[in-house]
């Protein structure tokens, strides 16, 4: 951590969660082992991001994808995750993090839902990171989202096409209040962003590491900040501009 350079580090970081399972198989042990452990992976990276003072970070906690896995996996993990958010809201508000969620909630368990509301209500007033949690949640559904609703609107209030650009657009996503990702990481091996943040992504830095998301733990979470630090950031500009600006 003291060799991070802090005046480069990332405003908003997200994470692609990966290698539960394959961590449960490779351990000899249930796949709902894998999960239970990823919660502590997740414990620890807040802590971590808290204690560097990142602002925003966001997990992809369950898609819209994972809704086709065994029905006794899926049951597991809606308990589990109804467990740790009670479990972690005491620590949240002790480390002043605000809880946010995207997705499709309706697809939730009342129980998740009712978890996940009152945690939200409870860490409200925090200041410090803004943790999301995209649960249910689809790229492509979102953007499919985005623009019926700007159809909608352009029926009911008759909006101009030429009022139609990014920033515009952009206020239509369910992440319209966090900004744009610097640092997209993906734990567990693969090499996709399996329909996550599609259209936020545009510019972010990506990061792959073959460890499986229960042993990605602080170093890691470091390792991968400090690897951001190291990126020159240009935009579509060249080095030349970057280093002159």
């Amino acid at each position: 951590m003291t060799d991070i350079d802090k005046s480069k580090m990332p405003q908003h970081v997200v994470i692609i969660m990966d290698g539960n399972g394959r961590w449960a198989n490779e351990h000899g042990v249930d796949r709902s082992e894998g999960h239970r452990e990823g919660v502590v992976s997740v414990r620890k990276v807040v802590e971590a991001a808290c204690a560097v003072g990142l602002k925003y970070l966001t997990i992809y906690t369950f898609s819209t994808e994972n809704w086709k896995r065994p029905e006794d996996e899926v049951n597991a993990l809606m308990a589990l995750m109804v467990l740790a958010i009670e479990r972690e809201t005491p620590d949240l508000i002790r480390n002043n993090v605000k809880l946010n969620a995207i997705g499709e909630s309706w697809r939730l368990p009342e129980d998740v839902c009712a978890a996940l509301d009152d945690c939200i209500l409870r860490t409200s007033s925090c200041t410090g990171l803004t943790l999301t949690i995209a649960l249910s949640y689809s790229a492509r559904t979102e953007i499919i989202s985005a623009v019926k609703q700007i159809a909608d609107d352009f029926q009911r209030t008759g909006l101009n096409t030429e009022e139609i650009d990014e920033e515009m657009f952009t206020s239509y996503l369910m992440t319209k209040d966090l900004p744009e990702p610097d640092l997209l990481i993906r734990t567990g091996g693969e090499k996709r962003v399996s329909n996550f943040l599609l259209w936020q992504i545009s510019y972010t830095e990506l990061y792959f590491t073959d460890i499986y998301w229960p042993d990605f733990r602080q170093k890691e979470f470091y390792e991968a900040l400090k690897y951001y630090t190291g990126r020159e950031r240009r935009f579509g500009k060249t080095s030349e501009q970057i280093t002159k600006s």
